[in-house]
């Protein structure tokens, strides 16, 4: 009963949080893929059209790391007012907080999944064709990734209502976090001597392993392995920060 009940909220908050984005918005689906395009494009020209890289495809390449990126960022960056923004709500009715965090991850991993066709359509445009192994990989990754967003999500937004500058912070970090993860270049790309801090930077064999699916039809057990020791201590660290301040939420709300 517990479960259907929890099931049946986090149904209604990601409804909610769906039609809260789209409210008076006449182009709905098309911004969720605009961002990332865009930036496609400033990057193609960037480093294909002015800096002239050889990376084959690039174009291919960018929307194979942006689209996951663009999950990741969107539902971290927004996670540190949520639940500042449901105040009201979590002061006058009883119930798991954490389904909101849940539900703006949720939200996100939607829209996730829609431009999925868009990296299909880029695809035929460059000859080439989805593999089989989407069938199995996408579900594998996108439950590693959903882990680790929500883990991290939980932590920022339980500590934001302690530590209101975090949000600032917050947006920084994802900033950076950006650059240092390949996505506009290969690994490959990286020096020798600074390699190291790929395993140490926790998007970023995701990233490369989306890619590497989209692109390639390949699952790198590495980078698979990776990602899920990330997303394991990220869930627990972030479930274990929520349940120790989430008795003092209405105090600071």
């Amino acid at each position: 009963m517990k479960i259907r009940y929890y099931f049946d909220l986090i149904v209604v908050l990601t409804q909610k949080e769906i039609k809260v984005r789209y409210k008076n918005s006449f182009l709905g689906y098309f911004w969720s893929v605009a961002h990332p395009l865009a930036f496609a494009y400033v990057f193609f020209l960037a480093f294909q059209v002015v800096m002239r890289i050889d990376i084959e495809n690039y174009t291919l390449f960018l929307i194979g790391g942006l689209f996951p990126w663009q999950w990741f960022s969107n539902s971290v960056n927004t996670s540190s007012t949520i639940f500042i923004q449901n105040a009201s709500i979590i002061k006058k009715v009883n119930f798991p907080n954490n389904s909101l965090i849940v539900a703006n991850v949720l939200q996100d991993a939607i829209h996730f999944f829609l431009s999925i066709p868009v990296i299909v359509f880029f695809l035929f445009l460059y000859d080439q064709s989805a593999s089989w192994r989407w069938i199995y990989g996408i579900p594998v990754l996108f439950s590693v990734q959903f882990l680790l967003i929500y883990g991290i999500c939980l932590a920022v937004s339980s500590i934001n209502l302690f530590i209101r500058d975090l949000e600032r912070l917050v947006g920084i970090v994802t900033t950076l976090l950006f650059y240092f993860t390949p996505i506009i270049y290969p690994e490959t790309m990286m020096p020798d001597q600074y390699k190291y801090l790929l395993s140490l930077n926790p998007v970023a064999p995701l990233m490369i392993s989306w890619r590497n699916l989209f692109l390639k039809g390949v699952l790198n057990q590495s980078y698979l392995v990776d990602s899920f020791i990330y997303a394991s201590a990220a869930f627990l660290i972030g479930w274990a920060i929520y349940r120790m301040l989430a008795s003092r939420f209405a105090e600071v709300l």
